[in-house]
């Protein structure tokens, strides 16, 4: 039998965005008195609304294509400038009502003023440079690589590893690329720290592995002394998309670690690596991804078979709930462990003291170092991008941590 469609979600949307819609009007109304103001804002949300359904509806069947990307990105600037908008003119009137009500214990009684014609050119303002910004996002902000380095100090590191450098990048998203100049930027950046250890911490891809094939020449230009690495991540895997059949699947992810092998990483599926330096060692291990929600097969008992207990051991582990679910408290002390995952939602405020992201609801550790019962996280911001073609206030991260010998 047929599942009924409970439409009554969609009309409360309907209603809503209707409502906001309505709203914005109303204080654009204050500004512009025309009478084609109203036919030509409800002709353009109209359009763009059904332009986005039948994006929707074509990206099911054909997958994500330019047509979609345009619509979808425009929709969603113009809803988050009318969000800023509305919100500037509900502050004013807000204000206006509480002048009223003040007033109804004065002679003349109850009375609102009309809307302040300043307030409302400052929501304008906002409304505007919301899009700037969004506009930014997507042309410049997705490539403005950023290179953040930390210096993190252990008691137990091997001397001969003191002063030790590595380089960590993560979610590449090789599909979402559409400028190889730019990425050349990040790939020059990336050498340029001349870090003895290169590591990548998953989602090579978005969901098929030749994705990376154009990318290749570019990432496999990245060298360290020490050797470069990498783990998986769950996009990695090909979860996302329908395959024609489960070996067509099997296949890409086979072709994968092919690919990782061309750009000269190590891929490690749940083992470890010796590093040695002056008769010093430490491990670097790597399991397959582990994420809550994002499937847990990565096994850490397995990525650590055979190695000691007072081992320095660092860790790439793609989606940094795995630290809290079962790293940080592991009998065998994992000294430092490197994710990324979160992208740090591509959108948030990294200034003036202020650390803030929507993400931050969705995971506890998104963006930088953590530490906790003297172990180390560092959660990658990621080099690439995906869903939204750009980044605002979260940019592209290049990190380079050096180890120190307390």
């Amino acid at each position: 039998m047929r599942r009924k469609l409970n439409l009554l979600p969609l009309i409360i949307v309907a209603i809503i965005f209707f409502a906001l819609n309505a709203y914005v009007l109303s204080g654009l109304g204050t500004l512009n008195q025309s009478s084609l103001l109203s036919p030509v804002f409800w002709v353009f949300i109209v359009g763009l609304t059904f332009a986005l359904f039948f994006a929707i509806q074509q990206m099911r069947i054909q997958g994500v294509n330019r047509f979609f990307q345009i619509v979808s990105h425009a929709f969603l600037i113009t809803f988050v400038a009318e969000i800023v908008f509305a919100f500037f003119l509900l502050l004013d009137d807000i204000y206006r009502l509480l002048i009223g009500l003040a007033t109804n214990f004065e002679p003349g009684g109850f009375h609102i003023s009309g809307r302040s014609s300043y307030w409302v050119d400052f929501a304008f303002v906002m409304f505007c440079l919301t899009i700037a910004l969004f506009a930014y996002g997507i042309t410049q902000g997705k490539y403005a690589y950023r290179v953040i380095k930390h210096t993190l100090y252990f008691d137990d590191l091997p001397a001969a590893f003191d002063g030790f450098t590595l380089t960590q990048i993560s979610d590449v998203h090789a599909g979402s690329f559409t400028n190889p100049k730019a990425v050349q930027k990040g790939i020059d950046m990336i050498n340029a720290q001349k870090s003895d250890l290169f590591v990548f911490t998953g989602d090579l891809v978005n969901n098929a592995s030749s994705e990376i094939v154009p990318y290749i020449g570019h990432f496999s230009q990245i060298k360290a002394p020490f050797g470069q690495f990498s783990v998986l991540g769950n996009h990695d895997y090909g979860d996302y998309i329908k395959w024609p059949t489960e070996e067509d699947k099997i296949q890409n992810l086979k072709q994968l670690k092919a690919y990782h092998k061309e750009l000269g990483f190590k891929l490690l599926l749940d083992e470890h690596v010796e590093l040695h330096k002056n008769g010093e060692k430490i491990i670097l291990a790597g399991i397959e991804n582990w994420g809550i929600g994002f499937g847990e097969r990565g096994d850490l008992n397995k990525a650590l078979q055979n190695t000691d207990v007072n081992d320095f051991k660092i860790l790439l582990s793609h989606d940094p709930s795995h630290w809290d679910a079962q790293v940080k408290n592991y009998p065998s002390k994992i000294q430092l462990s490197l994710a990324g995952h979160t992208h740090g939602m591509q959108f948030g405020i990294e200034a003036f003291g202020i650390k803030w992201s929507p993400v931050k609801y969705r995971y506890k550790h998104w963006a930088g170092i953590k530490t906790e019962n003297g172990r180390y996280l560092n959660v990658n911001r990621g080099f690439g991008f995906l869903g939204f073609s750009g980044r605002i206030g979260i940019w592209p991260e290049i990190t380079v941590i050096e180890l120190k010998k307390k």
